[in-house]
């Protein structure tokens, strides 16, 4: 196989007929494309990070910390970059990561993403603060792999309901986020005063669950009102911010409206996003609800991948939430190493953070990462152009990895090992 060199020769045949690559393939312009069709607020809510903006720097910055060593006369003329991770069986190692609100950038949000999965083979993390119910997501993935990422809620009714219905979308596993329990100090969002959530986007899984809506019928049987009550000067903004909880309800507009359950809902879940006082025993709790595999994402200290290794999951991910939690965290591929150390090879460890590029891809792989989830770039294509930006950005990635494991001197990912770094 030559994913690469096929991708490549395509782009050029077209290059003589005046066409260009569907988004570009240069990860800088990538974004400043996404930047400038995006608005200000959601370029903020996908782009930026917490405080002042050196952790999603450094996740960027330090994979230059690590240099690759190409060898020769290898015999590389044939490549093979499947794997299989948690008994599935993927073309490449990566996965499209869990993304919240993503009609921020295209308002078919997750099933254009859904479709580019489809079309490419790689599995879908499908993440709790989605645009659109999993079930639907599950319908435009087919048969293509998905996991499904949890945000553990402060309402175990919830958190169960969550666990039974990724069970019956067939989800691979679970991904147990672990590091955004609170939001972090997100400036650039804070700077604009917006939350999607508090305009009811991003909350698709929460109204579409039966366990969540019963909090909300409960919250309008008690009569909760509004905390805050607007001013005069106030009242436009008001009034828009509840247009838009209505918008992104179910059902209809004037309903959701006239009843107040868009409002409710919007309160519920501001409510119940998400704990903070979870401990490692109440891993033990989960594994009590469900059979699927249980992975872990967004460890950065070897001590916890052993605590992980004592309650019996069955993958980490490797990640700081793309620097959107702390600032001045480690860099998330300074952090990977000591973990795969720590590790051993007993379970499967994952990467995200930084990953902008299919070198940064074989880098992460060349550092222990079995695979790695991609975010930031493919929303980026989302925002361009839909389904096909998506799958553009995936077909760029792999075409790029796939040469790159060539140029050093491996036929498969198998062969990707620390050796190759200088």
């Amino acid at each position: 196989m030559s994913i690469g060199r096929d991708l490549q020769s395509a782009i050029f045949r077209k290059g003589l007929f005046g066409h260009r690559p569907v988004v570009p393939t240069e990860p800088s312009a990538l974004a400043e494309a996404a930047h400038r069709a995006m608005s200000k607020e959601a370029w903020a809510y996908v782009a930026g990070g917490a405080g002042q903006q050196r952790t999603v720097a450094a996740n960027t910055a330090a994979f230059d910390h690590f240099r690759l060593v190409p060898r020769m006369l290898a015999n590389v003329e044939t490549r093979d970059l499947r794997t299989t991770l948690f008994g599935v069986d993927m073309p490449a190692p990566l996965m499209l990561g869990p993304v919240g609100v993503l009609e921020l950038a295209h308002p078919r949000a997750e099933h254009e993403v859904a479709a580019a999965a489809r079309a490419t083979g790689i599995p879908m993390v499908i993440s709790t603060q989605a645009s659109v119910p999993m079930e639907d997501v599950a319908a435009d993935l087919g048969d293509t792999p998905r996991l499904y990422q949890l945000y553990w809620s402060k309402d175990e009714s919830i958190v169960e309901s969550f666990v039974r219905r990724a069970e019956a979308i067939g989800s691979d596993a679970l991904v147990v986020t672990l590091d955004t329990h609170m939001l972090g100090w997100r400036t650039r969002d804070l700077d604009l005063g917006y939350l999607p959530f508090a305009r009811g986007l991003g909350i698709a899984q929460y109204t579409s669950d039966p366990a969540f809506r019963a909090l909300v019928d409960e919250r309008i049987a008690a009569g909760s009102g509004m905390s805050v009550r607007p001013g005069l000067r106030e009242i436009p903004a008001a009034l828009s911010a509840v247009a838009s909880m209505a918008q992104h309800h179910p059902g209809k507009v004037v309903e959701s409206l006239r009843s107040g359950h868009a409002r409710a809902a919007v309160e519920t879940f501001l409510d119940v996003f998400s704990r903070s006082d979870l401990i490692w025993d109440d891993l033990d709790r989960l594994r009590e609800m469900t059979d699927l595999p249980i992975v872990l994402k967004g460890l950065q200290a070897p001590e916890d991948a052993r605590r992980a290794l004592e309650h019996g999951v069955d993958g980490i991910i490797v990640s700081n939430h793309g620097g959107r939690q702390v600032d001045g965290a480690i860099a998330s591929i300074d952090a990977l190493p000591s973990i795969v150390d720590e590790v051993d090879g007993r379970i499967p460890v994952l990467f995200d953070s930084g990953i902008r590029s299919g070198a940064d891809i074989l880098k992460a792989l060349a550092l222990g990462a079995d695979a790695v989830l991609l975010g930031r770039p493919y929303v980026y294509g989302l925002a361009l152009a839909g389904a096909a930006g998506v799958q553009a950005v995936v077909e760029h990635m792999i075409a790029e990895l796939d040469l790159s494991l060539g140029l050093v001197g491996c036929r498969s990912a198998d062969e990707i090992g620390r050796e190759l770094l200088g």
